[in-house]
């Protein structure tokens, strides 16, 4: 079973950045392809970014060039940095594992977390 937690998100103004933070259990951490989908009210969840064991990383067309995806395998961590922010970036932004090898954007993910709100103002 892995856990996953998020921290870091909140309100910023458009043009801003903000960290995501996702903090997982686990022993076997830098064997997690790891990802962040995101989810707009009313909308479905979509895909953002996501990194595999290797350190290959993959973005949505939407992100790329504004968002960075990072992993800490010593600090079972991952992070989701993120300039130049705009408003419809404004969602719940949830961390994903999974200790198998899927396609990256799928939500195929077996573990999430709880969510972050973010929330982009103009």
């Amino acid at each position: 079973q892995v856990q996953l937690v998020e921290s870091g998100g909140g309100l910023v103004q458009a043009g801003g950045s903000l960290r995501l933070s996702c903090a997982a259990s686990g022993r076997t951490f830098s064997s997690y392809i790891m990802g962040w989908f995101r989810q707009a009210q009313g909308k479905e969840r979509e895909f953002v970014a996501a990194a595999r064991p290797g350190g290959m990383t993959y973005y949505a067309d939407s992100v790329k060039g504004r968002f960075t995806i990072s992993r800490d395998n010593a600090k079972n961590m991952v992070y989701l940095q993120k300039n130049n922010l705009k408003p419809e970036d404004t969602a719940v932004y949830y961390c994903a594992a999974n200790t198998d090898w899927i396609r990256p954007n799928s939500g195929e993910y077996d573990y999430w977390g709880q969510g972050s709100q973010v929330t982009v103002s103009s």
